[in-house]
């Protein structure tokens, strides 16, 4: 069993989007993380180290920059997953998983990582619900603009 610091700073995240798209189209969108810059604000870059990993920089809400390795885990776009392994200021894999529904595609995102970051670490306790609120502003920002993106065709 994980101990409490682990715990403490251990974040587990899901969110849902519909979107008013081919499912092969959103795939399509999200498997090239290099150009997620820019449809979604608070990805700041992506930089490719070769062809199956990359630096990613994040900032939403609050005032930090999160950096990041990203090397991708599964590509399969028959079962319609992306999943990566992530490490740097965070450790642990995040995965989008799509899927038709509602006249367009169902996107689930899930993300099990741990914060490495040591100011994050130090501010885990009473920052720990910040922290939520500013994951889900940078979730409905990604769902917005992967939406105005799509309808750009």
């Amino acid at each position: 069993m994980p101990d409490w610091s682990s715990r403490l700073h251990r974040y587990r995240f899901r969110s849902e989007w519909l979107l008013n798209a081919a499912p092969a189209v959103v795939y399509a969108v999200l498997e090239r993380a290099e150009a997620y810059p820019r449809w979604w604000p608070q990805v700041r870059e992506v930089t490719p180290i070769d062809d199956h990993s990359g630096l990613a920089r994040f900032r939403s809400w609050l005032p930090y920059d999160l950096t990041v390795v990203a090397t991708e885990r599964i590509r399969d776009p028959g079962k319609g997953v992306l999943e990566i392994a992530l490490r740097g200021d965070m450790g642990g894999w995040a995965r989008w998983t799509i899927r038709p529904g509602h006249g367009g595609t169902r996107v689930v995102f899930e993300q099990d990582v741990e914060v490495c970051k040591p100011l994050l670490r130090r501010l885990a306790l009473l920052g720990r619900p910040l922290f939520r609120v500013n994951h889900a502003l940078m979730m409905r920002a990604g769902r917005r603009g992967l939406a105005a993106w799509l309808a750009r065709g």
